[in-house]
């Protein structure tokens, strides 16, 4: 008897645990854990083929998206390399860009910045913010882009490797956290650069923008994969012009 009153007892006080337990807290138990996205296979390392020359790409998920289809196109051709990251913004590629440049030699670097520095962040850093609230501020103002971009070309330029800028790709309608049109106006901007610089252009832009319907997700920056593989096409298609370039000597 003294045994099954104990038994009574925990079992009270477990309920009234949770019962006094605060409606977030009995939330955050209720919640199944959400099982990590295993990273991109674009962002796995690779190791270098003898006699090949050495490719990096840098960019974001865009760039992730068209990194595997880039290498298989170019496969015998060159070793092609990425950081094992988004580069996201501008400013991200200020602080990183030493070491996702390494220590190796590069023959070819194909590069952009856009889409993460068009975007809008709310007040307290919130990812993808209305754009339309008075609080919200894109990621990289345009003034700081331009700044940071010839920043950007300067130290790439130390490589010594023949460089080529991809174009930032639409932003379309419906599109959170960021705002059509943008991508143009950035684009305008990073061109300008480039001109000045004498660095080579992909115009990925101007490639995606009619056939938007056919290879972009709905109210999504990211392509669908066949999408992902037609841009794949456009960018080994520059990196092998870069190559040919590197090989006659600049």
């Amino acid at each position: 008897m003294r045994r099954s009153n104990s038994v009574i007892s925990l079992v009270w006080m477990v309920a009234m645990a949770v019962s006094l337990a605060s409606p977030a807290q009995q939330q955050k138990r209720q919640q199944p854990t959400r099982k990590r996205r295993p990273p991109s296979p674009a962002l796995a390392q690779i190791q270098d083929e003898a006699g090949l020359p050495r490719v990096l790409l840098l960019g974001d998920s865009i760039s992730i998206g068209y990194t595997l289809g880039v290498r298989k196109l170019l496969a015998g051709k060159a070793n092609v390399h990425r950081p094992a990251a988004n580069c996201a913004s501008s400013k991200h590629g200020i602080e990183f860009i030493d070491k996702w440049l390494g220590e190796g030699k590069w023959d070819v670097i194909h590069f952009n910045w856009g889409l993460h520095d068009l975007k809008y962040l709310g007040p307290n850093g919130e990812n993808l913010a209305d754009p339309e609230s008075p609080e919200s501020k894109q990621q990289v103002p345009p003034k700081q882009y331009e700044t940071n971009m010839r920043a950007l070309v300067q130290r790439l330029k130390k490589t010594g490797a023949v460089l080529v800028w991809c174009a930032t790709t639409p932003v379309p309608q419906g599109c959170q956290g960021r705002v059509p049109g943008d991508s143009a106006k950035y684009n305008q901007i990073a061109a300008k650069v480039m001109q000045e610089e004498g660095v080579a252009i992909n115009d990925l832009f101007s490639f995606a923008q009619p056939r938007l319907k056919e290879i972009q997700r709905p109210a999504n920056v990211h392509f669908t994969a066949e999408g992902s593989a037609e841009l794949a096409e456009e960018v080994a298609k520059h990196i092998e012009e870069a190559l040919a370039k590197r090989g006659a000597g600049q």
